[in-house]
């Protein structure tokens, strides 16, 4: 489990993106759901795959493996330019429902290992997603990777409005 502290007087559906040292990056928001749909939105493939790209990208996610588990893969496709497409994939290095999720990023020797923590309070759940790249030009490198994330939690956030109902 994260041991860092959380806000959860952050204000609800605000995202806050911040550069936390030199190799990694991280995302809080608070939703109004409590933390096992959050886990579900997040170990879902069909769920996943709806909220996951920000419509404004305009790109599709072609398809979606997820096997969410400790030592499982995963593999996310999105469509390119004509016929063209790229993935993303990688390993689940430590999973517990409904609390963490950790994955590596394996598209290349400056991956990211990729952490969501979640942590519930009065139903209300405080999600961290946080990445920690092997090297701080790695970090640079994919710097405006999380500039989606204000939207992507959006979309996120319908999704468990959709579930909680």
């Amino acid at each position: 489990m994260d041991t860092r502290q959380v806000d959860m007087n952050q204000d609800l559906g605000q995202t806050v993106v911040r550069r936390v040292s030199d190799t990694e990056m991280a995302v809080t928001r608070v939703f109004d759901a409590p933390a096992r749909l959050v886990f579900e939105a997040w170990s879902n493939p069909a769920l996943f795959q709806r909220w996951w790209v920000p419509k404004s990208l305009g790109a599709a996610l072609r398809s979606c493996e997820m096997d969410v588990r400790t030592g499982g893969t995963y593999r996310l496709e999105f469509a390119g330019e004509g016929d063209s497409s790229f993935a993303f994939f990688g390993r689940y290095l430590d999973v517990v429902p409904p609390h963490r999720i950790v994955w590596s990023n394996d598209e290349g020797p400056d991956g990211a290992i990729s952490t969501v923590t979640l942590v519930e309070q009065d139903g209300r759940t405080h999600l961290t997603f946080s990445e920690v790249y092997p090297s701080k030009a790695a970090l640079e490198t994919s710097l405006g990777g999380l500039d989606a994330a204000p939207e992507q939690f959006t979309q996120l956030d319908a999704i468990l409005v959709e579930l909680a109902g």
